[in-house]
């Protein structure tokens, strides 16, 4: 074999070589961390210890909890509610359309109406210490977690305090306060609509009253008119149907003062109205004069009594149908029913919820722990640094605002 000649380089040599380069470095890395071992042991004792001594100077915290579940029935209360709370339902739900009963009650037991009454009744200025209401709010917030379930509707009402007894008795309160001011919301809009169904039922009655004389008085003055049966069975469905039309935009005037015109309720109205516009225009139309059903060719005296007689009965069904109406916003209004079911009372909670110290000791370990390893790493990696190394980490520092500043 010449000179020139160069023998192929050894797989097994070359393994052998890697194999030994990879048990350099995994011995450095051993090498690294025996040399800085007590920094890396002492320290997340140290760690340990003073956590430790932290958690148990920390209070204990007890958590009591409420369910409540919202009931099913009372639509038109809690349509009234979300009427008259629209900017809490916002908050809730971004808007009429997509609140739901638990997102309603959540929103009003973050309100301050409810909170109100929890931070004078339990004096809780006094006992957080705040100067402001505001901080008092904010205080009462923060120890109260109020969540609705997402599948079951159930709304937790979880208050947590230092004093086990006062965190079931707020919690408690938040329940009975949600009580209150849910009945209060739907019991005045049931006032609000019966005040306005007394004042319509009144002048129903009034105009009643008047077709009634005027119709005995062209009565008493012309003595009988003869008119067809087709005529008045035609007059009496008109009849119904034009006191159930005014009957229906009274019910729409109701529902305007609670809802705009995008509402699903107010819709429905709109479309009842409609419905029965139609039909009295069709039967309206059935007459050759276009005016009243069934006369055709009737004498002008028998056209003039019945259009007395249909007003006549248009008053006496309007009259009728208010009157329904009105007894049962009278009813609703009687009613003194909270909208929703206490599922669990809050307890005074035997265990504690928090501060949970194991947990804490075991996390600043190991936390320090892994701090303290890397820190290690660092330390050797900075000692062994090359010339060129140690160049630009100082045009680093130069480069940092905090470097500059430390010059002067």
């Amino acid at each position: 074999m010449s000179q020139s000649e160069v023998p192929p380089p050894d797989p097994k040599a070359s393994s052998l070589e890697a194999g030994s380069e990879e048990e350099i470095n995994l011995l450095e890395l051993l090498l690294v961390l025996a040399r800085n071992w007590r920094m890396i042991v002492g320290v997340p004792i140290v760690v340990a210890i003073i956590t430790a001594i932290y958690s148990l100077l920390l209070p204990n915290i007890y958590t009591a909890k409420a369910m409540i579940l919202s009931n099913d029935e009372g639509g038109g209360m809690m349509s009234t509610m979300l009427a008259q709370m629209g900017g809490l339902a916002s908050l809730a739900g971004g808007g009429l359309g997509g609140t739901t009963k638990a997102d309603l009650y959540v929103a009003m037991l973050k309100s301050e109406t409810v909170m109100d009454p929890l931070i004078d009744r339990f004096k809780l200025m006094e006992l957080y210490k705040a100067k402001l209401r505001a901080s008092a709010y904010k205080q009462l917030g923060g120890n109260s977690v109020i969540t609705p379930g997402k599948k079951d509707g159930i709304i937790t009402i979880a208050v947590s305090d230092k004093d086990p007894k006062l965190a079931a008795d707020i919690a408690n309160a938040y329940v009975y306060e949600l009580g209150k001011l849910a009945t209060k919301l739907g019991m005045s809009g049931a006032g609000m609509n019966r005040v306005f169904l007394e004042e319509r039922l009144a002048k129903a009655k009034v105009d009643l009253a008047a077709a009634e004389n005027t119709l005995k008085s062209f009565q008493m003055k012309n003595k009988a008119v003869a008119v067809t049966d087709q005529a008045k069975a035609t007059l009496e469905g008109v009849a119904l149907l034009r006191a159930q039309l005014v009957a229906e935009e009274v019910k729409m005037a109701v529902l305007k003062r609670q809802f705009t015109e995008e509402s699903q309720d107010v819709k429905r109205a709109n479309a009842t109205i409609a419905n029965l516009r139609g039909q009295i225009a069709r039967m309206e139309g059935a007459g050759s004069e276009g005016s009243m059903p069934g006369v055709g060719a009737m004498p002008q005296l028998g056209q003039e009594y019945m259009r007395l007689m249909r007003e006549f009965k248009i008053q006496e069904s309007l009259v009728e149908l208010l009157t329904k109406q009105y007894e049962m916003t009278k009813l609703n209004e009687a009613k003194d029913v909270v909208p929703f079911q206490v599922f669990q009372s809050a307890r005074v909670p035997e265990l504690k919820s928090k501060p949970k110290r194991s947990l804490m000791v075991i996390l600043a370990t190991v936390t320090s722990g892994f701090l303290m390893v890397f820190l290690a790493f660092i330390r050797e990696y900075a000692s062994k640094m090359n010339d060129e190394d140690r160049k630009r980490w100082q045009e680093l520092r130069s480069v940092l605002p905090f470097s500059r500043r430390s010059r002067y």
